[in-house]
């Protein structure tokens, strides 16, 4: 499904792999918290990085449905990353992910190493920005 939101790209350049530089929304915004890679119960099924990158989409796609929300609306994710290595070496695995629960939508992203998340076992948190566009 296409964006209903417009995607941000200077001409001049290069392209954007994986994200867009900025994009442009109208209508109601949802905002998720800090979602991390448990599961209902908030426990931690895995300490494989892509495995909780793949349980934070999950969790972000249904926190997004709450709202009447739907991948395609998302037009920002930032992502904290304990180790930048470890999310660098799992990329095959995170674009599978991010695939499997949001398509070829790649809204304004940001990722941020940090010393530690407040859940021990978080490898990776992730914020996502939605915009539902206004029914005429």
């Amino acid at each position: 499904m296409t964006s209903p939101h417009e995607f941000l790209h200077p001409k001049n350049w290069k392209p954007a792999l994986g994200y867009s530089n900025g994009m442009a929304a109208s209508g109601r915004m949802v905002f998720t918290g800090g979602i991390v890679g448990w599961n209902a119960d908030q426990e931690f099924e895995t300490d494989d990085f892509a495995g909780q990158v793949a349980q934070c989409l999950s969790n972000i796609k249904a926190v997004l449905a709450e709202a009447g929300a739907e991948p395609h609306h998302l037009v920002r994710l930032t992502w904290y990353v304990t180790d930048k290595h470890e999310y660098l070496g799992a990329l095959r695995q995170i674009g599978q992910a991010y695939r499997a629960h949001f398509g070829k939508h790649f809204p304004a992203m940001a990722l941020v190493q940090v010393v530690a998340l407040v859940e021990d076992r978080a490898k990776v948190e992730i914020e996502a920005t939605a915009v539902i566009p206004q029914q005429p």
